[in-house]
């Protein structure tokens, strides 16, 4: 038996569309990061991106469990002194809700070339609207 090596040109990727409406923000960001790598693709090599693109709508109706919205805080630093900058998950929200689903896809993916790669195939709206209509997204169900 002889090895099967995924080539470029035989990836075939589609688009995925997700509606965040009422999903619990974990178990859909690791949905996203699973159909972004590739995994559920029975040639996936992990060397390779060969994942889909997505495409998150509604990312405002987000859902957290527990007392989440006030607890979880996301922080950033300037790197200069004194430049630490924190922000709750409940004013992330109200501003932009399409970090919220980004940074939970971030944690979920290889920090290298690769992730940065399958990074860039995700796609987040904060409306029911998006401009992607020409690729013709199938709806992902859980």
């Amino acid at each position: 038996m002889k090895t099967y090596t995924l080539k470029k040109g035989d990836i075939q990727r589609q688009w995925w569309l997700f509606d965040a409406e009422g999903k619990i923000l974990g178990r859909l960001a690791t949905e996203i990061a699973v159909i972004l790598r590739g995994k559920k693709n029975p040639r996936f090599v992990p060397h390779m991106d060969s994942g889909d693109f997505v495409v998150v709508i509604n990312a405002e109706k987000v859902r957290v469990t527990g007392r989440k919205t006030d607890d979880k805080v996301y922080y950033t630093h300037s790197l200069y002194p004194g430049g630490l900058k924190t922000e709750t998950l409940k004013d992330l929200l109200e501003k932009k809700p399409e970090e919220v689903i980004r940074r939970a896809v971030w944690g979920m993916i290889p920090k290298n070339k690769l992730g940065r790669a399958v990074y860039k195939k995700l796609k987040v709206y904060s409306g029911p609207s998006h401009p992607h209509e020409a690729q013709n997204p199938r709806e992902y169900r859980f």
